[in-house]
């Protein structure tokens, strides 16, 4: 299954629109505005040896940053809980970019920046040093020699409900589906998308939500169909159908003890945020909960 969801990210993320809101939204350093997006260039597996070459989750960027070179890797984990190596990982992956890419020019006088995400989305925290030197032991006696890496990491599921809402745009509803799931909130966000003008953005993000619903599974016919750009129509169709299944599920159950699974995710939902001190309106009209449900969660 971890190879279906990488296989969809990678589908969607290999889109520019994608690759540019992922950064803009989730990456806040002053840089990323600008970078020129509109020519940036994905790389195939050209620079990657065959270790990685089978990895059915990572995308790199070929972009130009202040008149120069500069790639971004990206790396999308779906397991369960977090990989403590992780950066040693990254950083094997990158040496291993970097000699690649220097085999392959003719003229190469001084190395690319390179940006490391990792986009986790799984369900545990993120437990993982996101730098190498809290990873090696007595590093810190050798000085300017000790090693120092670090990688920018994306925890889907450490990114607040409000904040995927204020933002709104399609990843960060992917995001708000993939991990705040709530069929109705996710149907509110989509019905908003629907009169955004990226058309072709929101026709995958519909067509990959649209797998999991009906398929719940991506094989590689219906991995490749998430390009197709569907009418306004089918796409108000897609959100009726998932209305429907919502209504059916809430008042008879998909299976059983469901409805009371979905009413104690939308009460961990207003739990974790009144604890950021959100006001309770919001709450409300976010999980559909009355006001007496979430005045208990005060106690």
């Amino acid at each position: 299954m971890t190879q279906i969801y990488d296989r969809g990210y990678k589908k969607l993320f290999s889109n520019k629109g994608f690759f540019q809101q992922l950064l803009e939204s989730f990456v806040p350093f002053e840089w990323v505005k600008e970078i020129d997006f509109e020519h940036c260039e994905l790389l195939d597996k050209t620079f990657i040896s065959k270790e990685y070459e089978k990895r059915e989750s990572d995308v790199i960027y070929k972009t130009q940053l202040r008149g120069k070179t500069t790639y971004i890797i990206v790396l999308i984990e779906f397991q369960s809980s977090s990989d403590k190596f992780m950066a040693l990982r990254i950083l094997h992956y990158i040496t291993n970019f970097y000699l690649r890419l220097k085999e392959s020019e003719q003229t190469f006088e001084k190395l690319p920046a390179v940006f490391p995400i990792v986009v986790y989305s799984g369900k545990e925290k993120w437990t993982a040093p996101t730098n190498l030197n809290n990873l090696i032991e007595n590093n810190e006696l050798l000085g300017e020699f000790a090693l120092n890496f670090n990688y920018f990491k994306i925890a889907e599921n450490e990114i607040a409900i409000e904040q995927l809402l204020k933002i709104g745009n399609v990843v960060s509803t992917l995001f708000l589906g993939e991990v705040h799931f709530d069929r109705a909130l996710l149907i509110q966000e989509l019905s908003k998308l629907l009169k955004q003008d990226n058309h072709q953005m929101v026709s995958m993000l519909f067509n990959y939500f649209e797998q999991l619903f009906n398929h719940k599974k991506l094989d590689e016919v219906d991995w490749k169909s998430l390009d197709k750009v569907q009418t306004e129509k089918e796409l108000n169709m897609f959100l009726e159908n998932m209305k429907i299944c919502d209504e059916i599920a809430f008042q008879k159950g998909e299976k059983k003890g469901e409805k009371k699974g979905i009413l104690k995710g939308k009460l961990e939902t207003a739990k974790a945020m009144l604890l950021k001190g959100v006001d309770v309106d919001f709450i409300i009209e976010v999980t559909g909960l009355s006001k007496e449900n979430i005045e208990q969660l005060k106690h």
